[in-house]
């Protein structure tokens, strides 16, 4: 029988991408929503680790299964490391477009408009809470520059400003299956089905 895990989140677009990436395993994956629709835990955390491991904790103490939950964020270099562990809420109305808007606007700030070198890369922590054990955590980052104007259509959040090292488009112009294969989530949870595959 193939294991079950909960995606602990609520996030739709995240949750689909983990899919896709973990599509290959077999594992049976259940969304947050399915199994306690309306759970909602605060990411209280200083790092991503921490607020990983909260929503990991919070979901499998509720359903009492296997549960992977990620935290991933934007550390821009210019920004010392900002919006990082706040990028979700990075701006008071915390929604995508929001967040995309104020990053630009403080890096036309802090840069003059200079975006030629803006270094950035995302960082992506999962954690594995299951009933009885330690906390396991996955760690995963892509590296890359900010670009002034956003393009592309593909992914969310930040994407469209983000384009990958050795790449000369953003992860929103880059089809799902080569986003995932360098974006800092799909390298989390590789290191994940690499340390848990064979499980039955």
């Amino acid at each position: 029988m193939a294991p079950t895990f909960v995606l602990a989140t609520q996030n739709t677009h995240k949750l689909g991408e983990i899919r896709a990436i973990l599509a290959e395993t077999g594992w049976l994956l259940l969304g947050q929503d399915d199994v306690v629709p309306g759970l909602a835990v605060e990411e209280t955390g200083t790092t991503f680790a921490e607020n990983a491991a909260l929503k990991a904790e919070a979901v499998m103490h509720a359903t009492g299964l296997p549960t992977l939950a990620d935290d991933s964020g934007l550390v821009v270099e210019v920004l010392d490391g900002a919006p990082g562990v706040h990028s979700a809420r990075y701006a008071a109305q915390g929604n995508h477009r929001a967040n995309l808007d104020l990053l630009l606007r403080n890096l036309r700030v802090r840069t003059g408009g200079d975006f030629t070198d803006v270094k950035a890369r995302f960082v992506c922590v999962v954690a594995l809470a299951e009933p009885g054990k330690a906390v396991q955590y996955f760690e995963g980052s892509c590296e890359g520059r900010i670009i002034a104007t956003p393009a592309g259509t593909g992914g969310f959040g930040y994407d469209p400003v983000f384009v990958p090292s050795g790449e000369n488009r953003t992860l929103a112009e880059l089809g799902d299956s080569r986003k995932n294969e360098l974006s800092h989530r799909g390298k989390a949870f590789r290191e994940v089905v690499r340390a848990l595959f064979g499980r039955t």
